[in-house]
């Protein structure tokens, strides 16, 4: 992990979707547990993404910063059934329901349990991040 992955300070990247190349036609995805109802990832998809996740019925995202297909869990072994699909009004973002095969989402763990992605939360007075793991083991 990272700088960013384990900071407590509030380090937004608005440059994210102004970063990617042109020809990277891509739209959000929010990655949401059919069970807890937890959004634990915002993604990218593009049309190939789209369609191996439908075709497979698991979850394969666009990866932004790799530029290519991104199987969820290929490397980690994590990966998800894809049980329901959304799409928004002006079809221009998703929702994908999914169930976890085996473990959380994300590349970051907590005393070695895998997170999922929102696992800190702003405090709106300081501007400080809290890592909801260090609140519930408190």
């Amino acid at each position: 992990m990272g700088m960013i992955e384990e900071t407590d300070k509030l380090m937004l990247d608005w440059n994210k979707i102004s970063g990617m190349a042109v020809e990277n036609k891509v739209i959000p995805v929010a990655v949401q547990n059919t069970i807890t109802k937890e959004v634990i990832l915002i993604a990218y998809t593009n049309e190939e993404a789209f369609l191996e996740t439908v075709r497979k019925k698991k979850l394969v995202l666009w990866s932004t910063s790799r530029n290519k297909l991104w199987f969820k869990g290929a490397e980690s072994g994590n990966t998800f059934t894809v049980n329901r699909i959304f799409v928004n009004c002006e079809q221009n973002s998703l929702v994908y329901q999914v169930t976890p095969d085996k473990g959380n989402i994300c590349h970051t763990s907590y005393n070695g349990v895998a997170n999922n992605c929102y696992y800190r939360e702003l405090d709106m007075d300081s501007m400080k991040l809290i890592n909801l793991n260090e609140v519930k083991g408190s």
